[in-house]
């Protein structure tokens, strides 16, 4: 399985952080619209995840919902036809929520950089830090304490857990 380090924070908006993630990344951010559809799963997190084009992926992925860089283990699988997938994987799993957000994505390096607006909870902050083979987590979890830094986020922003739990404690 694949492997990362993430972190993810509440942000006062896009707007503030984005000029901070375009000087880290020197490019222009690759805007995103995402409709993803998570499933009940005993073993970690299964969504699937629609693109605006009607492309999909459906991603497994397992990680500590603590706050702070934590490492994520995940595996991605190309979907071309997500519409029916999702009515499948719904009868057969259950659906449990769905989170709909435009992600602008800058890339810093090896770090995915997702600036977040995400419908019905507001701005968001998200880093993935890409591991390699056999890299400690704690080289990652130092990359994004680096980028934390620079993109001003304080401690008391960072939040445990997906943007599913924070819909869901909404009610």
């Amino acid at each position: 399985m694949a492997r990362n380090v993430e972190i993810k924070a509440r942000i006062t908006s896009v707007e503030a952080v984005e000029p901070l993630a375009a000087a880290l990344s020197g490019k222009a951010p690759i805007t995103i619209v995402q409709d993803d559809t998570f499933f009940a799963c005993p073993n970690g997190r299964l969504k699937l995840r629609v693109f605006a084009d009607h492309t999909g992926e459906l991603i497994f992925y397992r990680r500590a919902e603590d706050t702070g860089p934590k490492e994520s283990f995940y595996v991605i699988s190309p979907a071309s036809s997500p519409d029916t997938l999702r009515e499948t994987l719904a009868l057969a799993y259950g659906m449990i929520g769905r989170v709909r957000k435009t992600r602008l994505l800058h890339l810093a390096g090896r770090t995915r950089i997702h600036l977040d607006r995400v419908e019905g909870l507001g701005d968001f902050l998200e880093l993935e830090v890409v591991l390699l083979d056999g890299e400690s987590v704690e080289t990652g979890r130092a990359e994004a304490h680096e980028l934390l830094a620079s993109l001003h986020i304080k401690p008391e922003q960072l939040l445990s857990g997906a943007y599913l739990d924070l819909l869901a404690a909404r009610g």
